[in-house]
């Protein structure tokens, strides 16, 4: 199952990929190298030293979590190859409807590739299929299996058992600890279900769900089960609020009244028109098994590899992909609940019927670039704050305060905004600066001790704790609430193209009855969350 993120800083082989490569607005460091370091102290976990346990470097057999891991598409893979060093977790499973690598897609043709044989030590390794872009569970199994037993030779390994349906797998791992999910996103929020009512614990990407009320599901179902840790990844990668927050509450620019965040997302193709030819399924891709709970269609190879994000019944459109790495830490600080109202601003697309041009009615796909607006009441002490996010090139206004200086905005950032003054930061909060109002230095110490640090050394560690302790820590799926119901609800109001009132203690739209049937999943046999 593929996996499709936005790119990685790489050795581009083409104009396009380097293109990509410096739009990025953390030249040299992936996002998901920011990694969370909130409440480590408070949590008070620790792990025994390695010698302690049995000689260095050796982890005895029962202290290991054993992993399984769904989803071997390139994303999933460039994830799977630094799990694989950490010693405290075997990876005893894979999962993927697709065998070989066959079809992927990738933002270099090389890269991967490269990461692998360097991961293996194995200058000579190939994905086999096609043999072009590495994915599927052949791939997957060859990988942590040549890894183990050369890499990190373990006595106790007996090889890693590959799945195409997860539904198998979960029945036959009965000894398994945890499982990581790396999806397309219509999947996420049935096999989070799977996992957690079968007590695993789950390292999951976003969204919980592109479903509002099955990511409500999901967030019910792990509250119901406080034993089982969970953790979406993108906390990992979220930013500080405290040099923001202390400028606001010292009135640098007045009383807080709109937050814009803006991305250059999507990166990847958006078709604005359904596929009318019919491919044959590659061969070994099991077709039925990736569509899992959606309604039934012929197979094209434009809804899955590195595009299924682009159409809303497998995706959750820029928002899913990029807001849960930006605004986590912004609802948590502004205490950001439900929205009241949500606004869209969507492109369209325009088609020709023999000589008379038409507007393709767009029900299918996210558009090329829209600007939602969503209105918060007031919470506390904080009065009512919109925010405002724009994808596919939209930005902010240029504020007066930049355009007299010459000043544009960059690609990717975020400003808020007061009736006193503004602040400009990058995408994922970092460098902020006051651009008009009362000018202040950033404070001295910060009390949300965020770092940059390579995901390995310590994102994993911290599941590893959690797990052994029992302890829930910072990023749980709990936590992810209101940020999964804005992201869901932009994507109602833009297939819906209407302004959107919204009534969270019910859960409905109740100004536009039709919108409401896209808060659901209408569940195809065999996928249902209470039978899966």
């Amino acid at each position: 199952m593929k996996k499709a993120n936005r790119p990685n800083p790489i050795q581009s082989t083409s104009s396009t990929e380097n293109s990509i490569k410096n739009d990025h607005p953390n030249k040299g460091i992936n996002r998901r190298q920011f990694v969370s370091m909130t409440g480590t102290a408070a949590l008070g976990f620790t792990i025994l030293p390695r010698h302690v346990l049995g000689g260095d470097g050796f982890i005895p057999p029962s202290d290991k979590i054993t992993l399984a891991y769904i989803g071997i598409g390139t994303q999933g893979i460039r994830e799977l190859l630094p799990m694989l060093a950490v010693p405290e977790i075997q990876v005893v499973a894979v999962c993927d409807p697709n065998k070989e690598a066959r079809g992927y897609r990738d933002w270099g043709l090389n890269y991967l590739n490269s990461e692998i044989r360097k991961t293996l030590n194995k200058p000579d390794w190939n994905p086999g299929g096609d043999n072009t872009i590495p994915g599927g569970r052949d791939n997957g199994k060859d990988i942590v299996d040549t890894y183990y037993s050369t890499v990190r030779p373990d006595k106790t390994f007996k090889g890693c058992r590959a799945y195409a349906d997860v539904r198998e797998l979960l029945e036959k791992e009965k000894d398994l600890d945890a499982v990581k999910v790396m999806t397309p996103d219509h999947l996420h929020g049935v096999l989070a279900m799977a996992a957690i009512k079968r007590g695993k614990h789950i390292l999951m990407h976003k969204p919980l769900s592109n479903r509002l009320l099955e990511g409500k599901q999901v967030i019910e179902m792990a509250r119901s089960h406080p034993k089982v840790i969970t953790h979406l990844i993108p906390w990992d990668s979220n930013g500080s609020m405290d040099t923001v927050m202390a400028w606001i509450n010292a009135g640098a620019i007045g009383t807080l009244t709109e937050v814009h965040n803006w991305t250059n997302r999507p990166v990847w193709p958006q078709y604005p028109e359904l596929p009318t030819d019919k491919p044959p399924v590659p061969d070994g891709f099991n077709w039925d098994i990736w569509l899992g709970p959606e309604a039934d269609r012929a197979y094209h190879p434009n809804y899955t590899n590195m595009v299924f994000r682009g159409w809303y019944d497998f995706g959750g459109g820029s928002m899913a992909d990029m807001g849960h790495y930006s605004l986590w830490t912004v609802f948590n600080a502004l205490n950001l609940t439900s929205p009241i109202v949500v606004e869209p601003h969507r492109s369209h697309f325009c088609d020709f019927n023999g000589p008379v041009p038409f507007r393709v009615n767009n029900d299918f796909s996210f558009p090329m670039a829209s600007k939602v607006r969503f209105r918060y009441p007031a919470n506390g002490n904080r009065g009512p704050v919109d925010l405002i996010w724009y994808d596919g090139g939209m930005r902010p206004a240029i504020p007066e305060e930049m355009a007299n200086e010459n000043k544009e905005l960059p690609q990717e950032g975020m400003m808020f905004v007061g009736d006193k003054g503004k602040i400009l930061a990058g995408f994922n909060i970092q460098d902020p600066q006051i651009i008009s109002g009362k000018k202040m230095d950033a404070p001295s110490a910060a009390t949300d001790k965020r770092s940059q640090v390579q995901q390995t050394s310590e994102a994993l560690p911290l599941f590893v704790q959690a797990v052994k302790t029992g302890k829930q820590y910072p990023g749980n799926f709990m936590e992810a609430d209101h940020l999964s119901e804005a992201i869901n609800l932009y994507a109602v109001a833009l297939r819906t193209n209407r302004l959107l009132k919204y009534d969270a203690a019910g859960g409905t739209i109740t100004n536009v009855d039709t919108a409401n049937k896209y808060l659901r999943r209408d569940y195809r046999q065999g996928w249902n969350p209470e039978s899966i």
